[in-house]
């Protein structure tokens, strides 16, 4: 290092501050490390504060706004290969500045938490487990007792080999070494070249019909290209997902695969795991610290060739990228809501344009925003209107809840035609978007309600756990054998949840069995898995639950759906209501038939004459998303407008309003009045108090993502040097999921 060319690196750091911050390298550490050059993507130990944290480098520079006495020396050096690739770096950064994030938290935020602390990226990919000679002369009916050692042995047998990394994932370590104890299974090192040369399928692939085979023959992954696959409920998205997959590999290049639930895993894992001889790793939230840094580096080293996982999944390094999946892009739980509020579809989009791959978006109910950029070129359009082998569409008809008796929410017809389809021998899937027993209890005498004491909301009644629990911001208490206003007893439960719907449900069906599928149900680990053993089982029962249900799961014997509320999202102020509404309809729907039986669908709703509904019903997901965007366009909402709302909250509402409107005021002087911005607020948010703090939203759209963008850039640094800025809560959301 030259005397007059001293070595400057300016890192990112865990941070809120909207900033990178320089350091310089002390002649002592180039010594020790004389090959070392600090690569951007690497990791260094520096002083913050009076703390030491861990800090990623980010750019090399040769002069910084400080004097060289003023730059912190980097204490230490952490990896000596970049941790990140230049290429997923600069999209991070990108992301950051697109959504108004600081970079150091929206960097750090994405690593696994051990990366965070400044613990070294473990030696992983060589490590695997085979079945010994005594572990594959083991008998079928040895380890009946041990349940999970009896796993790990059969998936041993119909996989041959699995890297350790892999197993982590599945089984604890006292299972491993238990087996490795009893000598029924032994480990072995194996290289990346021996992985990719195994025969990649254990199964062989599905005839694809006709529009499959087109929708398949039609994605290039030689360059970029962004496909939305449009296929109604059971056509075979998944199939093809599978055999573009398998091009993938033959290419030995790594798949990622987007899901929007963890409920979703088993499911998809397994299909995978079914049909590929290949590394799969999972990366979500229900997994340890060890196991998602396992599961990370793998992927980053390249020895796991197929990536499975849930949103932030999305910017987990790949050594040899080859192809993007995106399953039920239209799905919300993309969009992260706290903190660094990235769109998890939208940036695979991009991510997949900085690496010059193909990215296949999928669903049966596309999002207006993917419908639009097919309208406009941006995206292929590929679409499958029939389901696959012998299934057929189910048949839809509307209960008139006006003109039916209707216990526990379930109208007397519907009732009549669960109880005909569990006599045929089927299964009954049971839609209802409220968890719960009921959604409130009020006092026969005087009216008094329960509410929550920190939001405006009331308190909904969970008999099982005896609570009246916020189902905004978790407040709980007891019951109440008397009421608190007058001490009268007659207390009752309005409307009803899920759990009332279960409960009557078994009542009427005692001899079927009746599952529950809610949050509030599948806390519990495995719960999800033990779903989807039930309902793949095939025979009788009831699937009762929440969202959680439509998406994404098959089980062929369903061939009655019954929706008890269709109304909730009709008169919604959230302009993305009408859209969501078709999509949650259309996907549980999608539930029946998907089998060799003809399935039908119920739909209960006080309005069974509205415009959207009939539309809906009678013509299709397809021609409803295009009255939504013909709506949208007349109205100049998203997609045909760009949109970010500016969220604060405070425990003293007029501090949250006051702050919104000098943002107001600060925007608008920085711009002079335009058709091309449009300001609406502040405004009480939907549900304007919770947690005990009052929240307002002010709007800001534009024509454009590039004048919208110039905006935020400036009105967000004059915020955050205004002192008002200290004395509330505030955020800056782009592309809003949410109002």
């Amino acid at each position: 290092m030259a005397e007059d060319k001293p070595f400057i690196v300016r890192v990112a750091v865990l941070s809120p501050l909207r900033r990178l911050f320089d350091y310089i390298i002390p002649r002592n550490v180039v010594e020790e490390w004389p090959d070392f050059t600090a690569e951007v993507g690497c990791r260094v130990m520096v002083p913050f504060g009076r703390r030491e944290v861990a800090g990623l480098v980010v750019e090399h520079i040769t002069t910084s706004d400080l004097s060289l006495d003023q730059l912190k020396p980097v204490n230490r050096l952490l990896d000596s290969d970049p941790l990140l690739p230049t290429k997923l770096l600069t999209l991070f950064s990108w992301a950051a500045n697109y959504y108004q994030h600081p970079i150091g938290d929206a960097l750090f935020g994405m690593l696994p938490v051990l990366l965070r602390k400044g613990d070294p990226l473990p030696t992983l990919g060589t490590r695997h487990w085979q079945l010994t000679d005594k572990g594959k002369g083991l008998g079928s009916d040895s380890l009946n007792r041990a349940r999970s050692q009896k796993e790990l042995i059969d998936r041993l047998l119909a996989n041959g080999a699995c890297a350790d990394s892999t197993l982590s994932q599945d089984f604890s370590r006292a299972v491993i070494t238990a087996l490795k104890d009893k000598q029924l299974i032994e480990s072995f090192q194996q290289t990346n070249s021996e992985i990719s040369t195994q025969n990649i399928l254990k199964q062989d692939a599905l005839t694809l019909h006709d529009s499959q085979k087109l929708a398949l023959d039609s994605i290039d992954q030689h360059s970029f290209n962004c496909y939305l696959l449009d296929g109604v409920t059971g056509s075979g998205k998944t199939e093809i997902y599978l055999q573009a997959i398998e091009k993938t590999l033959r290419y030995d290049r790594q798949a990622l695969v987007l899901i929007p639930e963890i409920s979703l895993t088993p499911q998809t894992e397994k299909r995978f795991r079914d049909r590929f001889n290949v590394p799969i790793v999972t990366l979500h939230s229900g997994l340890t610290d060890k196991q998602r840094l396992a599961a990370w580096a793998s992927a980053k080293r390249g020895s796991a060739q197929i990536v499975l996982g849930t949103r932030s999944a999305v910017f987990t390094p790949l050594a040899r990228p080859g192809l993007i999946i995106v399953d039920e892009e239209h799905d919300q739980s993309y969009k992260q809501q706290e903190g660094f509020r990235y769109s998890a579809r939208d940036l695979a989009v991009s991510r997949a344009h900085k690496e010059d791959i193909s990215v296949i978006l999928g669903s049966a109910t596309p999002s207006i925003e993917s419908l639009n950029n097919c309208a406009t070129g941006r995206y292929s359009h590929l679409i499958l209107t029939e389901r696959a082998g012998t299934a057929k569409q189910p048949s839809w008809s509307i209960v008139d809840l006006k003109s039916e008796q209707s216990e526990a929410g379930i109208a007397s017809s519907t009732l009549s035609a669960i109880s005909q389809t569990i006599k045929n021998g089927h299964q009954v899937l049971v839609f209802l978007n409220r968890r719960g027993f009921a959604p409130a209890i009020i006092c026969h005498h005087c009216g008094w309600s329960a509410e929550c004491h920190n939001c405006d909301s009331r308190l909904t009644v969970h008999r099982a756990r005896n609570r009246l629990i916020c189902h905004h911001c978790d407040y709980q208490q007891r019951v109440p054998h008397l009421c608190p206003g007058c001490q009268g007893q007659e207390l009752i439960s309005l409307g009803e949840g899920t759990e009332r719907s279960e409960e009557y449900l078994e009542k009427c069906f005692p001899e079927t069995k009746v599952v529950r599928v809610d949050r509030d149900s599948t806390r519990k680990k495995g719960a999800m898995q033990e779903v989807f053993e039930i309902g793949s089982s095939g025979e009788p029962c009831i699937l009762i639950g929440t969202q959680m249900l439509a998406k994404g799961h098959h089980f062929a014997n369903v061939t009655l759906v019954a929706v008890l509320d269709a109304d909730s999202g009709l008169f919604s102020p959230d302009f993305r209501s009408h859209e969501r509404l078709g999509q949650l309809l259309t996907q549980v729907a999608g539930r029946s038939g998907r089998g060799d039986l003809p399935g039908r669908v119920i739909i209960q709703t006080h309005q069974p004459q509205h415009p959207l509904l009939e539309i809906l019903i009678g013509r299709g997901y397809s021609i409803f998303a295009q009255q939504i965007m013909a709506e949208r366009q007349i109205t100049q909402l998203p997609p045909f407008r760009h949109m970010a709302v500016i969220r604060a909250e405070s425990d003293r509402a007029n501090e949250a309003e006051t702050f919104l409107r000098t943002a107001r005021n600060i925007a608008e002087g920085l711009n002079h009045p335009s058709p091309l911005i449009g300001y609406l607020g502040p405004l009480p948010a939907m549900l304007e108090k919770r947690a005990g703090r009052y929240r307002f939203i002010l709007q800001i759209d534009a024509s454009k993502r590039s004048i919208l963008q110039v905006l935020l850039d400036g009105l967000i640094l004059e915020l955050s040097q205004l002192k008002d800025a200290r004395r509330v809560r505030w955020s800056v959301d782009v592309d809003p999921q949410e109002m």
